[in-house]
């Protein structure tokens, strides 16, 4: 094993059982977080760690494994079973538990797992944490560790579904309404179904009896084509696509189109908007937001704020700004102090399907507010990778290209971390001026920097 950095931006994340996610290195990890993050100071029945798992085959076995590191460090580990990532945050902030460890691996395949640590207030750990845990982590991987496995809790399960029913949907009938879900085979596939039928919805659920092997396969946030299709099979006002660890929301309007999360900005945005209730107008994105998200929400008075891809960069700029709604294009959106700064699927479709309650409006008229800008990619092949801001020619041309687009556009130019190719992107308003812009570009870069 080797010693580099192992946490990446959203935990330690790999092909479940090699590597760091070994059954013996889990167990070794379960012990270091425990020394790392729990204090001595409580006897152990006190204590409490809580587990949770997505829909893949080796979730049980490193949760398992994972119990017998914390049982080890002198805690006790308590299980909420299949549950989804933001269903475990909020769980460890509201049940009196030292920390949890969230066993998936989101979006990606069934054969990949990864671990998501939180703290006891159901937030992200701190990259001093984090560095902390991988200190130690590498110094002893591989402990053969023995103890039983976690007390498994079915009321936490229904601890989450009753707060989302009672209080998230307090007062929101779906009686009526006809919804397709999609729940990608994954952690929200238990809760999800009953959450839209209890508040009266008809519901047709897809992709929601995970098997071990089906989580993200051919469904969820990032196949979206499937609930497309059920949403036009049965005449739905709306579909939800959530992804295999339940944080992600796309949606699918009732003419069967995508609604992406700049679409699900919008539409809270404005209707937050129209009701008075932000008194700071302006929400969290990220740099791979679509500049038409501006545009759309320039008419009623709300401005951007734009950080570095990654869940944890919208969040620290909420609790930085104190503001109430942020998120990504991807589905990831985030709610301020009102859900404790946690991205939930689950809570997003809520707050989305309220709108069109409280509106009277179908979903393709509210998302209609917000048109993606057109977008240009082109790939650069590069003898050399200098940085781009010691180019002069590049860097002027880049700052005269966003004069140019002013507030309509913008341009990132990168380098792939895995190939020798630099990126052009452009985007604005009018295809064939992007496309322009974009070759000139591209042409300067090839000039520069290739063979």
């Amino acid at each position: 094993m080797s010693p580099a950095r192992i946490f990446g931006t959203d935990g330690v994340r790999g092909r479940a059982g090699e590597g760091w996610l070994s059954t013996d290195a889990v167990s070794a990890l379960g012990r270091t977080v425990g020394a790392v993050l729990a204090g001595e100071a409580r006897p152990r029945k006190k204590r409490r760690v809580l587990l949770g798992h997505d829909g893949r085959r080796s979730g049980p076995e490193l949760c398992a494994a994972m119990a017998r590191g914390l049982w080890a460090a002198g805690l006790r580990p308590v299980s909420a079973g299949l549950i989804s990532t933001p269903g475990l945050a909020w769980l460890a902030r509201t049940q009196e538990f030292e920390f949890a460890a969230m066993v998936s691996a989101s979006h990606n395949p069934a054969a990949d797992n990864g671990i998501k640590l939180f703290t006891g207030s159901g937030e992200k750990l701190s990259d001093a944490h984090e560095t902390e845990i991988e200190r130690r982590w590498v110094a002893d991987p591989s402990p053969n560790l023995e103890g039983p496995a976690p007390e498994y809790d079915e009321n936490l399960e229904l601890a989450y579904l009753t707060r989302l029913v009672e209080k998230v949907g307090a007062g929101l009938k779906l009686d009526g309404m006809i919804l397709a879900l999609d729940c990608a085979n994954g952690g929200a596939s238990r809760v999800a179904p009953r959450v839209f039928g209890r508040l009266g919805a008809q519901l047709t659920s897809i992709a929601a009896e995970p098997d071990g092997d089906n989580i993200n396969r051919d469904c969820g946030s990032t196949h979206p084509e499937a609930l497309a299709s059920a949403v036009r099979r049965v005449g739905a006002s709306a579909g939800i696509a959530l992804d295999g660890d339940g944080d992600r929301c796309l949606m699918i309007d009732e003419k069967g189109q995508l609604v992406d999360g700049d679409g699900i900005l919008t539409i809270l945005a404005r209707h937050a908007m129209s009701k008075g209730a932000w008194s700071d107008p302006r929400l969290v994105a990220t740099v791979m937001s679509n500049k038409g998200l501006g545009r759309a929400l320039r008419d009623v008075g709300v401005s951007v704020i734009t950080v570095d891809v990654g869940d944890r960069n919208v969040v620290e700029a909420l609790r930085r700004e104190n503001l109430r709604l942020g998120g990504e294009q991807s589905g990831h959106v985030v709610f301020g102090s009102e859900n404790h700064f946690i991205g939930d699927g689950i809570y997003t479709a809520l707050r989305v399907l309220e709108v069109l309650r409280e509106t009277g409006e179908p979903l393709s008229v509210l998302a209609g507010h917000f048109r993606a800008f057109p977008q240009v990619l082109l790939n650069v092949p590069v003898a050399r990778k200098p940085a781009l801001n010691s180019v002069p020619s590049l860097l002027d041309a880049v700052r005269e290209l966003e004069r140019e687009l002013g507030d309509d556009g913008r341009v990132l130019l990168r380098y792939s971390g895995t190939e020798s190719l630099a990126r052009v992107m452009v985007e604005g308003p009018d295809q064939d001026s992007i496309l322009r812009r974009a070759k000139d570009l591209a042409e300067l870069v090839r000039r520069e920097l290739g063979s």
